[in-house]
């Protein structure tokens, strides 16, 4: 059964409806024992990078959510939860990510170009730099829905789509069962619900 991590950092509700509306069957993981008991596992994430790991931990879920996913268990961070799946991320000093995916999160505002507002918030096109299953359901051309002011650098080879805010912004990952997405597709209407099918879907063990 799928797992939503509840550690006190994210859309809980709006996420579990979501999944709800596919109807697959899944609950809220508050501590290990109830998360090893996942067959799947979405982490999600709002607000400060640091804070979010520290609660994370405190948990005690950190470890075994690193643990499970190199065993092979479908893993899908959203928004922060993605970004934590990372070696680093460079919000308010540098600090230590789940190790999950090459690469490490940085401020948007030292890439974009002059003018362009952060947070970045608002609905851009998906687009597709590299096929996967993933996408299997998704309409081509779909747009989502982004809060974010940090992104994922140095991923290239786990990079499955961008989306452009004068720079292609990352927003789709996937190292073998550790899945990524840097918007929120529970708030991405039918285009979002038909990336969390596709995930819902997705068998363990190296999926």
């Amino acid at each position: 059964m799928l797992a939503i991590v509840d550690y006190g950092v994210g859309n809980i509700y709006s996420l579990s409806s979501a999944v709800k509306a596919l109807g697959a069957e899944h609950f809220l993981a508050k501590t290990p024992e109830e998360l090893a008991g996942a067959d799947s596992v979405i982490l999600p994430g709002v607000g400060a990078f640091s804070d979010a790991a520290d609660k994370l931990r405190d948990t005690g879920m950190w470890q075994t959510l690193i643990d499970m996913a190199r065993a092979g268990t479908p893993v899908l961070g959203i928004c922060l939860g993605m970004q934590m799946l990372f070696e680093r991320s460079h919000e308010y000093g540098t600090h230590e990510g789940l190790g999950l995916i090459p690469g490490e999160v940085c401020p948007l505002i030292d890439d974009i170009a002059p003018g362009y507002k952060v947070p970045h918030i608002g609905w851009n096109r998906l687009d597709i730099v590299r096929d996967d299953p993933f996408f299997r359901y998704f309409p081509k051309g779909g747009y989502v829905y982004y809060v974010h002011s940090y992104y994922a650098k140095g991923c290239a080879k786990a990079t499955l789509a961008t989306s452009d805010y004068t720079i292609p912004v990352t927003g789709v990952v996937r190292a073998g069962n550790v899945y990524g997405t840097q918007f929120h597709p529970e708030k991405s209407g039918a285009v979002g619900l038909s990336l969390l099918r596709a995930f819902v879907e997705t068998e363990g063990k190296g999926a």
